[in-house]
């Protein structure tokens, strides 16, 4: 998406995207002290998602895991561009994900929550809650 979308969001404060995880992945962030998904060494970015729309990944990507957590994300807090970019080649074109062009630093991240699925292994929108302050 154009510039102009990421500079929109980056200047929102309270407004996040989310990234899910493996808990032992975020372990390793922190002792690093900061997020390198692996998609950054393959693809150039870190995949990420609107709360509301996390859970379309997470099923197609991670059903049924309950190793995960998921990483509440300020935007204005990351050195490196934002671009809302299409998902897949199967999703709409009207469907697009938020793509963090570099490492995540830590502070960066505002809340880290357990992101288990429910019985059936699916995965449900997260809801973030206000931040305060």
């Amino acid at each position: 998406m154009p510039e102009p979308t990421r500079t929109r969001l980056r200047r929102m404060p309270g407004v996040t995207i989310v990234h899910f995880c493996p808990r032992q992945a975020w372990a390793a962030a922190q002792a690093a002290g900061e997020y390198r998904a692996d998609s950054l060494a393959t693809e150039g970015f870190v995949h990420c998602s609107a709360p509301e729309q996390v859970h379309l990944p997470a099923n197609a990507l991670a059903h049924g895991r309950t190793d995960l957590v998921l990483l509440e994300i300020q935007p204005d807090r990351l050195p490196s561009p934002v671009r809302w970019e299409p998902g897949g080649p199967d999703d709409p074109a009207t469907l697009r994900f938020p793509h963090v062009y570099g490492p995540i630093p830590l502070d960066a991240v505002v809340a880290v929550h357990d992101f288990p699925p429910g019985p059936d292994g699916s995965f449900a929108p997260f809801e973030p809650r206000p931040q305060r302050g």
